[in-house]
């Protein structure tokens, strides 16, 4: 047990540290180091260093500097928590929504179970496509290929979609295969789905304002211009990895933050998406019996 626990925590560290957010900080906490080693140098042939230790001060940044990326984390995680949280009721309600519909249509009825299993699997896919501002025609290989080509015109595909399987449990109702009631309980289901997207979209499309990350950002620069003037005289050549080592947490806790705040891209912290639609086409085709 004690074995797998090691190889998960330092699989996980080799992980983290190969990201692309972690390859730009580490060139980052390197121009830091090299600012500091000409300090370093300027000190000792002109013993000139307008600032002198004063742990007080440096403190006090740090405070004030701490408590606003805390902030700034926590809003961020916010964001991403709030999505997680919206697919993982997708991945749910999906999973009624099938059986539901399995409970509801005949056995026999193959087409009507194929439509929704391959309707329902669509959605998901679409939406995850569609916070990515892209289009994937093969992963939607299941619908109707003129369905599809309509789809590539389409300014919301989720919507598209949607509508495609509103129209045909109207349809069944019509034609007297879904009951009032069937209906009733089926449509905060498929509301569901709707819901999902417009919750990711509020959050991609309302990103924490642009100067409140510019503020921390410069407040993080300034701090790492004057950490080293502070630490110079009393730890010398230690200065430079205590500054790199402050750069490397400040900066990395600000990039952290800003990548998680937008969860639905292929960055390594964001959301598993193309996991979980698959997930749910799974689950809903074997629900379905399709």
């Amino acid at each position: 047990m004690s074995n797998l626990s090691d190889k998960t925590f330092f699989g996980s560290l080799l992980d983290f540290h190969s990201s692309r957010a972690m390859s730009l900080l580490a060139r980052r906490i390197v121009w830091f180091g090299l600012y500091t080693l000409v300090l370093l140098i300027i000190e000792a042939k002109f013993h000139w260093i307008p600032l002198r230790s004063d742990i007080i001060f440096a403190s006090l940044l740090g405070t004030m500097l701490s408590l606003l990326l805390v902030f700034r984390t926590n809003t961020a995680y916010d964001r991403f928590w709030e999505g997680r949280k919206s697919w993982g009721s997708l991945v749910i309600h999906t999973r009624i929504f099938a059986a539901m519909l399995h409970g509801i249509l005949p056995k026999a009825d193959k087409a009507n179970r194929e439509f929704f299993a391959r309707h329902i699997s669509a959605y998901t896919f679409a939406t995850k496509n569609h916070l990515r501002d892209c289009f994937i025609a093969e992963e939607l290989t299941d619908l109707n290929e003129r369905f599809v080509e309509d789809l590539q015109t389409s300014q919301h595909v989720p919507n598209a979609i949607g509508k495609a399987i509103f129209a045909q449990m109207q349809s069944l109702f019509r034609s007297g295969i879904f009951r009032g009631e069937d209906m009733r309980n089926l449509k905060p289901q498929f509301d569901v789905l709707l819901d999902t997207t417009g919750v990711c979209e509020r959050i991609k499309f309302t990103p924490i304002p642009p100067s409140y990350g510019t503020y921390i950002r410069v407040f993080i620069f300034v701090y790492l211009v004057i950490l080293p003037f502070l630490l110079i005289e009393k730890y010398e050549l230690y200065t430079i990895p205590a500054e790199m080592f402050a750069g490397y947490i400040l900066m990395g806790l600000e990039m952290i933050a800003e990548e998680i705040e937008e969860p639905f891209g292929l960055d390594s912290n964001d959301l598993p998406l193309d996991k979980i639609s698959a997930t749910i086409r799974s689950n809903v085709f074997e629900i379905l019996e399709v």
